[in-house]
């Protein structure tokens, strides 16, 4: 019932993320507690730890959304959407290959995960898209396609039906998430 309660939950935030409603923050702080239970319940310890980091990276999102600005940015307004810079791309690599492994290590360590490879992959990865998302860059949207396609596969091999097919829907609106957000995208960078 929690998986079917979260997939709702899910469905109003990927609204929310491709209008780039500020209130996508708020309801990315609701869910990963619905979260928690779902994934704790299934043996994925990665995607329940995750969860604290979600609620946290959300309370993030939301500040610099509210209050953040970017170079170039006028005084009133939103946040813009733009493009990662590229002298971001080698340190969110090595980033994310830092979070895998050591995401990876906790789990054969100190959990019984069955899937320790896939659950550390698509929660490492996790790291940077909200920190990209965090900062309205379009590039976001890969990283969720990505990660979306192997949570999905992951989720239909541990028998959540309901977030797999959430998850696969996820990309289909990443998809269309990023081409709306790169006709919107300014250039600032």
């Amino acid at each position: 019932m929690l998986d079917l309660f979260g997939t709702i939950i899910g469905l109003v935030y990927i609204y929310q993320e491709y209008k780039a409603s500020i209130w996508l923050w708020i309801t990315g702080i609701i869910m990963p507690v619905v979260y928690m239970f779902v994934y704790f319940d299934a043996g994925l310890y990665a995607d329940f730890g995750m969860q604290v980091y979600y609620a946290l990276a959300a309370v993030y999102g939301l500040l610099v959304w509210k209050l953040g600005k970017k170079r170039g940015q006028a005084h009133e307004g939103d946040m813009p959407i733009t493009h990662v810079k590229r002298s971001l791309l080698i340190p969110s690599m090595l980033l994310f290959l830092a979070a895998w492994a050591l995401v990876y290590w906790i789990l054969i360590r100190f959990t019984n995960s069955t899937v320790p490879v896939l659950d550390s992959f698509g929660n490492a990865l996790s790291f940077i898209g909200l920190w990209w998302l965090a900062r309205k860059y379009v590039e976001q949207w890969l990283l969720w396609i990505v990660i979306d396609a192997e949570l999905s596969a992951l989720y239909v091999y541990k028998g959540l039906p309901f977030t797999a097919g959430l998850y696969a829907l996820y990309v289909a609106i990443a998809v269309a998430g990023y081409f709306k957000w790169k006709k919107a995208a300014i250039s600032c960078n």
